[in-house]
């Protein structure tokens, strides 16, 4: 068991100030922080404190990967750890974006391959041949957009705009079933031609503002969503994207989970991020990236979802609170020691085999292992190999602890 350093990524989107503050770090920073990788994956792995030094945790599992990642994980997934955690913090909004299938994440890996397209290329679309499915639970206040709303609200929302050039896209939207007009408006807006997009952009835009300007609330967080989209993104067709897409706002400890073909994009916020450990991302707008049209289109489900956040489920024990996901890859929960427990010890909840990482979000927390014992702060992280447990927890404070582990 050690203690694990995050490697840090920097986008232009992050914050100078919320990953910094979190981890007791002096803020603001000099370049925005985006987020904070806790994982084994090559492109940026973690690294784990050691007496004789920081040790890349990729390199650890290399060089025992039964030991670090127990029998029943490295039969099931190989020599790798199969997720990835993230702390993300988002300042301003993130690439409209979906995750493929496991199979059409093999069909395009294999199809770029034969092609002879470089893995850094730019328009490359598959790094690897895994799927995505990933979760994220927010930190705090956290903004998102995901999955397409149920087509009647969104008529609603195109009619409360009050644009007649949205008018052919609405009666698009009403004759036919719910997936097949979202793709056919989504397809007709993604493939206009610029000028057509510098026509029906602002009107659009223009709509929004005399939405708010009229005191009206209903659709006042989408109207809002589309200014802020429209003024950072002039002329994208992601801009008009969002309108069909669910705005869900969370509070600290709801979640989103994003299966394969769900087309999202974060907002604002930070959150505790947990994904398959892959690299497969399709674009569909609000970015200067490659946008692959006929793939991001081949891998988008259109199927109407409610947009509501995901709670995770209270355990017997009291302690824990899982999020139920259909993922094989990872597993994500809550351990909240509160006040009746502080000063005593708790066990880890077990019914996991494979390693695990802690994140401290609130509080200060002594954990305690066959492989040792360390102090857990806010803004810290742990890992703890396989075969490290049980896993007990003594907080001197209320505290919060953030848990990833290998799926059941």
């Amino acid at each position: 068991m050690h203690l694990l350093r995050g490697a840090v990524r920097n986008y232009a989107w992050g914050s100078r100030t919320a990953l910094a503050e979190f981890a007791g770090r002096p803020s603001p920073t000099a370049h925005p922080e985006a987020e904070l990788w806790l994982g084994a994956n090559p492109g940026d792995p973690a690294r784990l404190e050691t007496a004789d030094g920081d040790v890349s945790l990729l390199e650890v599992i290399r060089a025992d990967p039964a030991g670090e990642l127990g029998p029943e994980v490295l039969a099931r997934f190989g020599e790798s750890l199969p997720f990835l955690a993230k702390v993300l913090a988002a300042d301003e909004p993130l690439s409209l974006q979906a995750h493929p299938s496991a199979e059409q994440a093999a069909e395009g890996f294999n199809r770029e391959e034969r092609q002879g397209i470089a893995l850094n290329a730019r328009d490359r679309n598959y790094r690897d041949r895994s799927h995505k499915p990933e979760l994220i639970v927010a930190l705090g206040p956290f903004e998102a957009l995901a999955g397409f709303r149920p087509v009647a609200r969104t008529v609603e929302l195109m009619r409360a705009l009050a644009v007649s050039d949205l008018d052919p896209y609405i009666n698009l939207l009403a004759g036919q079933s719910d997936a097949a007009g979202l793709r056919a408006v989504f397809t007709t807006w993604i493939t206009l031609p610029q000028p057509d997009l510098d026509v029906l952009v602002p009107a659009v835009l223009d709509g929004a503002v005399n939405y708010i300007r009229s005191g009206a609330t209903e659709f006042a967080a989408e109207a809002k969503t589309v200014l802020e989209l429209g003024e950072r993104y002039p002329g994208d067709a992601g801009v008009l994207a969002a309108m069909l897409l669910n705005r869900i706002s969370l509070v600290e400890g709801e979640g989103i989970y994003l299966p394969a073909g769900n087309l999202h994009a974060y907002l604002h916020g930070m959150g505790f991020e947990v994904m398959a450990n892959s690299d497969n991302v399709l674009r569909g707008g609000l970015t200067p990236k490659h946008v692959d049209v006929p793939e991001l289109l081949r891998v988008l489900d259109f199927t109407p979802t409610d947009g509501r956040p995901i709670h995770p489920r209270p355990t017997d024990d009291g302690v824990e609170d899982v999020f139920d996901t259909p993922a094989p890859e990872f597993a994500v929960s809550i351990l909240r020691i509160d006040d009746d427990r502080v000063g005593a010890e708790v066990e880890v909840p077990r019914g996991h085999a494979g390693p695990q990482i802690l994140l401290g979000t609130r509080g200060r927390v002594q954990v305690h292992s066959a492989g040792g014992e360390l102090t857990l702060n806010k803004g810290a992280a742990v890992w703890i190999a396989a075969g490290e447990g049980p896993v007990r927890l003594v907080a001197d404070e209320p505290s919060t602890v953030f848990r990833a582990t290998v799926g059941i």
